[in-house]
């Protein structure tokens, strides 16, 4: 019966013994291992002490796995308050004996500002909270994001861990992304395993440190910089062990046969945004150019009134091409295709959503100058986040300095975004085409581009993203954010098999 090994970091609290007797005093625990930076004293039995804060460690990584003895290990990966729901371990064991997955993980409750001080539990459960179910994704093969979301409770296949780091080098000397390294190379040949229930709750403390600014940016802060760069090497390798690592090179652009009636567009796919599409048209309007240009608002049959408000700047404007599609089946993607296969559309196409603005007028003009420098396809800057006064909000800049023209289109496959303003090449994209879809079309777009061409950037703020009421993804419930993730993780796993696909042929063209 005993066939596990629980491993926690030690914290404080006094929940923390609670959870522990649930670990140990259960038939399927061989072993216990508790994680600390320095000595402890505890009065129980059947526990063993790890030198080490965190299992980012891959120096911990390396000792923990040298010690156990068991068949699986259950990891608790965060410093949190825990219950466990009845039978949880005897689930966990019984679904990995059954699948043989390299590692099992399942959905949990929440309970959102736990106050462990004031806080009371009840054979382990929480009191006085309200518990919000928290499900998480299946794993992909592009699920490579180093935040992806496991939840705080992961039970691993020893043997799984042992092999991959056999096979493919253990997580020595790695600070930051040990669990990540380990995870990535147990993922190649092998599945993870998602328990669709719900098999435990975790508390987010109340007294802990607060985040400024959304989730999401946390890779692009400054303090983070020495782990996403442990990060992208690690990610780096495993590309290379799969076959989707892409060298330094990239495809001419040519230039196109097709005539174009200015030099560049603006475009702004929209629908309902009444309040903020009159601003954004005018801050296009606004740019100061050494050549032509024209702003395409594509309308996708807005019913609030801004159709009227286009057509009235059109009318004013001969710059404002109003577009309202045929087809009532378009995303934003596909309002973006509409666009692009205009007449009116100019030889490169710049993005300016319906609730954003440039910060400046010569914003266009050094996008437009930046394709003429290099033999970029597409050219990205960057922008600062800001509220409806227009006031910065945290985190403020939004610059992705840890692009580099060298490995910039491999780590692309890890991160969830590339930065905004977007300009392409309206030949190329002519050819390739968006998805006709709301989420994640320019990440797909930016993904196939570099797959073969050069990208450039512009790391200083040309462009303001507007967080207010009616756009703020805090707004998404947890089941929306995961459908967005699930969806970013399917483009993932199609543009990794696509660059297999490329190195295959390349490798034969080489040797035949």
């Amino acid at each position: 019966m005993r066939k596990m090994t629980v491993v926690m970091p030690y914290n404080n609290g006094p929940d923390f013994e609670k959870l522990f007797r649930q670990f140990i005093l259960t038939p399927l625990t061989e072993q216990a291992i508790i994680l600390h930076d320095q000595s402890l004293r505890l009065v129980w039995p059947q526990y063993e002490f790890l030198n080490g804060k965190t299992l980012t460690s891959g120096d911990v990584l390396n000792e923990l796995f040298g010690r156990i003895k068991t068949k699986y290990v259950l990891l608790v990966t965060e410093k949190c308050p825990l219950y466990l729901a009845p039978e949880t371990l005897e689930r966990f064991i019984e679904v990995a004996d059954s699948t043989k997955a390299a590692m099992i993980y399942s959905d949990y409750y929440l309970l959102e500002d736990y106050d462990r001080k004031n806080s009371r539990q009840s054979n382990g459960n929480f009191d006085g909270g309200n518990l919000t179910e928290h499900p998480v994704n299946d794993y992909q093969s592009g699920s490579v994001r180093d935040d992806f979301d496991f939840g705080p409770v992961i039970l691993v296949s020893v043997s799984a861990a042992r092999h991959a780091m056999k096979k493919y080098g253990d997580p020595a000397g790695l600070e930051y992304a040990g669990l990540y390294d380990l995870r990535l190379k147990m993922s190649i040949g092998r599945r993870f395993f998602h328990i669709r229930e719900v098999l435990y709750g975790k508390g987010n403390l109340k007294d802990s440190p607060g985040r400024k600014g959304e989730r999401h940016f946390d890779y692009l802060d400054r303090e983070n910089e020495a782990s996403q760069k442990e990060m992208e090497q690690v990610f780096t390798r495993y590309l290379k062990n799969i076959g989707a690592y892409l060298t330094p090179g990239f495809k001419k652009r040519l230039e196109p046969a097709d005539r174009f009636p200015v030099k560049a567009s603006v475009i702004i796919p929209v629908k309902n945004r009444k309040i903020t599409v009159c601003d954004a048209v005018d801050s296009a309007l606004a740019q100061k150019t050494n050549f032509p240009f024209n702003v395409i608002a594509v309308d996708n049959h807005s019913t609030d009134g801004t159709t009227e408000v286009l057509a009235a700047l059109a009318k004013r404007h001969s710059r404002v091409k109003h577009l309202i599609p045929e087809r009532f089946d378009l995303n934003i993607g596909g309002c973006w295709n509409e666009a692009l296969s205009s007449d009116v559309c100019g030889r490169w196409a710049v993005q300016l959503d319906s609730d954003d603005l440039y910060s400046g007028p010569d914003t266009l003009q050094r996008i437009v100058d930046m394709f003429h420098e290099e033999e970029y396809a597409m050219v990205i800057g960057s922008y600062i986040l800001v509220n409806e006064k227009l006031e910065e909000i945290p985190p403020g800049l939004i610059d992705h300095r840890e692009w580099t023209d060298e490995n910039g289109r491999n780590n692309a496959l890890r991160i969830n975004g590339l930065g905004a303003p977007r300009a392409y090449d309206t030949a190329l994209l002519r050819k390739i085409g968006f998805l006709n879809v709301s989420y994640g079309e320019d990440y797909a777009m930016t993904l196939r581009i570099l797959r073969e061409y050069r990208m450039g950037r512009l790391f200083e703020p040309l462009y303001y993203c507007r967080r207010w009421p009616g756009n703020t993804d805090s707004l998404l419930t947890i089941r929306e954010q995961n459908i967005n993730n699930a969806f970013k993780d399917s483009i993932r796993s199609i543009e990794i098999m696509a660059r297999q696909k490329m190195n295959r042929i390349e490798k034969r063209r080489m040797t035949s």
